[in-house]
């Protein structure tokens, strides 16, 4: 079973509708547009229910199949937001807000579970229900647990959930996933450094905290290279540091902000320890305050493996069981779909966007040419799964 004939034919139409959504991003919950547009087509294209507002923003569709006998519901997940960043790619179709790009892929993620569903509205050839799930707030905002704690789950009974995402590096029209961790927890790292200010020249008096906050820094980094068994993974990036405001002046406080990544349960809990305990113990040293926190965001996405076994066999029909990595290395990006796979089972996978800028550059753009391997992918799962 390749790319679905009529689902090749769509290819243009699901293209227009990403561009669309491409130019015109919106962040967190804040994806009223988006949205609507979503609600629209799914009702124009026969959905049996559509839902808004359910975790704020998101949007949820429900397809009955030819037979409904099985009493099996699956949920297929797509996120919509976009990132606060400026772009630079010159497209035609480039943002069109100011400070706002998908720069994640978000947009096809949507234009291809739309296509999805509106192939399926017309097919219907499954015993049983397809839910289509559009998200908010992805990108830092924990969409998927408000949608969770909104009751998606228990609402429409769904019994698994899927996810996809687009990924740079890996070739077009290819596949990868895994059973177990395949993308890591992702927690914040926040530090307020008080010392005492003073001039320049007289740094004998003062407690400097760009000083303190460089030495926490190199410490936390030292972390992952000295407490954390080599044959695991972590990982700690202090992304943020803020502090003056005169070139002649030794500051009073300075702000350290960053970010924590893990792959399992013992080595986030020895992150967090370490984080705290390396702020405040480098402070001390030097005599400053400091205020630390840590902060856990989201969990490690784990792919069930049932149901990941089930990707993996759908994928390989529709690209060539040669086309599908279905052992992947574990990535350090975080994904609040974690929240939807601890609350089902169920599988995240990865489809190539081919050689093209990273996700979260400003240059980056969603490869069109994925989309007919993306809507088949979705097509065939629910086939497969729910077979007449």
């Amino acid at each position: 079973m390749p790319i679905i004939n009529s689902v090749a034919a769509m290819q243009d139409e699901v293209a227009q509708w990403r561009r669309d959504i491409h130019q015109h991003p919106e962040v967190l919950y804040e994806v009223q547009r988006t949205a609507g547009i979503v609600a629209d087509k799914l009702k124009a294209f026969g959905c049996d229910e559509v839902v808004g507002g359910i975790g704020r923003t998101g949007v949820v569709g429900v397809i009955r199949g030819r037979k409904e006998t099985s009493g099996r519901v699956i949920g297929m997940r797509a996120d919509m937001d976009a990132l606060p960043m400026t772009e630079t790619t010159g497209l035609p179709y480039a943002s069109r807000v100011p400070g706002k790009m998908h720069a994640c892929g978000h947009d096809g993620h949507t234009a291809m579970l739309l296509g999805a569903a509106k192939y399926l509205c017309r097919t219907r050839n499954f015993d049983g229900t397809a839910v289509v799930i559009f998200q908010p707030a992805e990108e830092g905002g924990a969409g998927g647990k408000a949608m969770v704690d909104d009751g998606l789950m228990d609402r429409w009974d769904i019994q698994e959930i899927y996810g996809m995402h687009n990924m740079p590096g890996i070739a077009l029209g290819t596949f990868a996933i895994r059973p177990g961790p395949l993308l890591a927890a992702s927690d914040a790292i926040h530090i307020e450094i008080t010392g005492k200010g003073g001039h320049a020249s007289r740094p004998h008096q003062c407690i400097d905290p760009v000083l303190v906050g460089s030495h926490i820094v190199t410490q936390l980094h030292a972390i992952v290279s000295r407490n954390i068994d080599p044959l695991l993974s972590g990982v700690i990036s202090i992304c943020m540091f803020h502090s003056g405001e005169a070139l002649n002046v030794i500051p009073q406080t300075a702000e350290l902000k960053g970010t924590a990544r893990s792959l399992t349960a013992e080595v986030r809990d020895l992150i967090e320890r370490r984080v705290i305990a390396v702020a405040e113990g480098t402070a001390r040293l030097h005599g400053a305050t400091v205020r630390a926190s840590y902060e856990r965001k989201y969990p490690v996405t784990v792919n069930h493996p049932r149901q990941t076994a089930l990707a993996s066999a759908v994928a390989g029909d529709v690209a060539g069981a040669d086309k599908v990595d279905t052992n992947i290395a574990p990535l350090m990006g975080g994904e609040d779909f974690s929240f939807m796979l601890e609350a089902r089972p169920g599988a995240f996978i990865l489809l190539g966007n081919g050689d093209t800028a990273g996700v979260h550059h400003p240059n980056y753009d969603f490869n069109d040419a994925a989309i007919p391997a993306g809507i088949s992918y979705w097509a065939r799962l629910v086939e497969t799964a729910m077979p007449v």
